[in-house]
């Protein structure tokens, strides 16, 4: 069964107008792209203001203040505040990476932006969805992961995880393979399927694929409004933020990490002791290839 709706945005408000960006019309991103600019300065604006800094009208910054689930402009600029008075307390020292940058600025702004999309990413996370998605991993008799780019990386860190405390799990980062594994999934089984943008062609086919067959169907994405969103009946939202030498491959898989993380403690959690006898066995196996004395 796949979801007729996507789920609403969740967590802090710039954090929720990142989410909905790619789903906004253009004049509602123009608004956002405000917003996004300069918080503080929004916060202390009319609604006439805000419209012609984005040149666009006040109903259009009364329709996006609902994309992001505030009542209206008030409880915008309200919100606006208090969050520009968070940040003030925690200084900002990540932006972009320049080309003149220093080793050590490079160090600073990658730190800072990881630990940022870790933030943000737990700020936000459905805990309910995160739950049902625990308790279906836990009762499937396998489980299909779908990755592809960096993405791919992630979800054979998940599989190797579920591996250590005996779920079957694949991890399938060609389309020709991932595509005839989901069609052999079936009722109980689980297909996650993981996209920074939501928009990779070949994950939202096999979650499609996976779904027609009767599989539980999962997105990881940062966009609640995506298309692999949409295809899936549960979804897992990050936070990250990629720009000019991060697109798609740093921040991105930090968050996703994150979430799969949360993901696996919760299944071991619920098949303790079998989980901790598994990882102390699994340990055991391994143990003869590390060389004396690094223990």
């Amino acid at each position: 069964m796949n979801s007729t709706t996507s789920p609403e945005p969740t967590g802090p408000l710039l954090v929720r107008v990142r989410a909905v960006m790619p789903a906004l019309a253009p004049a509602e991103q123009r608004v956002a792209n405000a917003v996004l600019a300069d918080p503080g300065g929004v916060a202390a604006m009319t609604i006439s203001e805000l419209a012609e800094v984005a040149s666009t009208s006040e109903t259009t910054v009364i329709r996006f203040c609902k994309q992001i689930g505030v009542p209206g402009y008030p409880q915008l600029r309200l919100q606006l505040a208090a969050q520009s008075a968070q940040e003030s307390v925690r200084p900002e020292v990540g932006g972009d990476i320049e080309p003149g940058d220093s080793l050590a600025d490079v160090v600073g702004k990658v730190a800072f932006a990881d630990e940022r999309a870790v933030r943000e990413t737990a700020q936000q996370v459905d805990v309910d969805a995160l739950g049902k998605v625990v308790t279906a991993v836990v009762n499937a008799p396998r489980v299909d992961l779908y990755g592809f780019g960096a993405s791919a990386f992630v979800a054979l860190d998940l599989q190797q995880k579920l591996h250590r405390i005996r779920r079957v799990a694949f991890a399938w980062s060609d389309v020709h393979v991932a595509l005839p594994s989901a069609a052999l999934l079936g009722d109980g089984d689980v297909a996650i399927g993981i996209s920074h943008t939501g928009t990779t062609v070949e994950v939202v086919e096999a979650l499609e694929e996976a779904a027609k067959h009767g599989a539980t169907t999962v997105a990881v994405t940062n966009f609640p409004r995506s298309p692999l969103a949409k295809t899936a009946d549960l979804v897992l939202t990050t936070a990250a933020r990629e720009t000019t030498y991060r697109s798609g491959a740093m921040s991105s898989r930090i968050a996703q990490l994150t979430v799969i993380d949360c993901l696996f403690i919760g299944v071991a959690q619920q098949v303790l002791p079998d989980a901790r006898k598994a990882l102390e066995e699994t340990a055991t196996s391994v143990r003869g290839h590390r060389l004396k004395g690094s223990e």
